[in-house]
């Protein structure tokens, strides 16, 4: 089952991926277009133009950092064994849907199979740590039956 665990951690790698080369494209883009940008005889229109470029590329560098922070999570994860309690790294069954307890990545689709990727810090992440199979929990009025930990 640990094959499963590693599949699923690569599909948040790659996840993060595609984060990160978004927004270095769009920093890049911001950039290009910034020094692209001639000054004309409207000058507040170029510092405008200029300003917002700006914004743009400050906006990316955040959502980059974001990126490369929740990289550093996942390289903290053991894909490796299993566990009698739920943690970092779990793969979690219940009687409503499939969850890895990772990072907030949404929905994974693993050979024709639907894993919901969460972060241990969020709300149905923090009820999954530490459970065990049999053990339950209730969010938004709906029951989580934990039917098994990997």
């Amino acid at each position: 089952m640990s094959d499963l665990k590693k599949q699923l951690h690569q599909l948040c790698i790659n996840y993060v991926r595609k984060s990160m080369e978004a927004a270095q494209d769009a920093i890049n883009d911001a950039q290009k277009a910034s020094t692209d940008d001639t000054k004309s005889s409207a000058g507040d229109k170029y510092e405008t133009g200029r300003e917002m470029m700006q914004q743009e590329t400050d906006r990316n560098m955040a959502q980059l950092n974001e990126a490369n922070k929740l990289l550093v999570a996942l390289n903290r994860i053991s894909t490796a064994g299993t566990s009698a309690k739920a943690e970092p790294g779990s793969v979690i069954s219940t009687n409503n849907g499939n969850f890895y307890l990772a990072i907030s990545a949404g929905s994974l689709i693993l050979d024709g199979k639907s894993y919901f990727a969460v972060s241990p810090a969020s709300p149905v992440g923090s009820k999954l740590m530490g459970k065990q199979p049999g053990d339950s929990f209730i969010l938004n009025g709906k029951t989580y039956i934990i039917e098994s930990v990997l």
